[in-house]
């Protein structure tokens, strides 16, 4: 039987693996991670882009052991939304980190409330969309 493991000494070539299914089940969006105690992988496209890759937002997930949502500002994914999850052992340790670009992180519920009217306007050519007329409502 195959095994495959996961350590904080993990390096590159062991995180790949996973790295790369969990690009292929986001859509190839990018994907990072590394290990406690080595570099690891940046992979987009479906290619390992780093091999030795370490992001401050991956450091900080595992050193604040929790789940970090923010926009890097610095590094290959200044000013986009990225979320970022410690690995934990069976005992709760923290082992490594994977993150990936977060495009939930894209729509910010406050701003989009906030351009409805201009929004549905650039939709529709017209506010409030559909007019009370064309409402589905209207036409029973």
């Amino acid at each position: 039987m195959s095994e495959y493991i996961i350590s904080a000494d993990s390096d590159a070539g062991d995180l790949v693996g996973i790295a790369l299914t969990i690009h292929d089940i986001i859509n190839r969006l990018p994907v990072t991670a590394r290990s406690l105690n080595n570099p690891g992988v940046r992979i987009e496209n479906g290619m390992v882009i780093d091999d030795a890759y370490t992001g401050p937002v991956l450091e900080i997930a595992m050193r604040k052991n929790h789940l970090i949502k923010t926009v890097p500002k610095s590094g290959p994914y200044a000013n986009v939304p990225v979320v970022v999850a410690p690995v934990h052992d069976k005992d709760g340790e923290v082992i490594a980190a994977i993150g990936l670009v977060d495009i939930t992180g894209i729509f910010d519920l406050a701003t989009l409330m906030e351009h409805q009217s201009t929004i549905l306007k650039q939709v529709c050519g017209k506010d409030p969309c559909p007019l009370p007329t064309e409402a589905v409502a209207a036409k029973k």
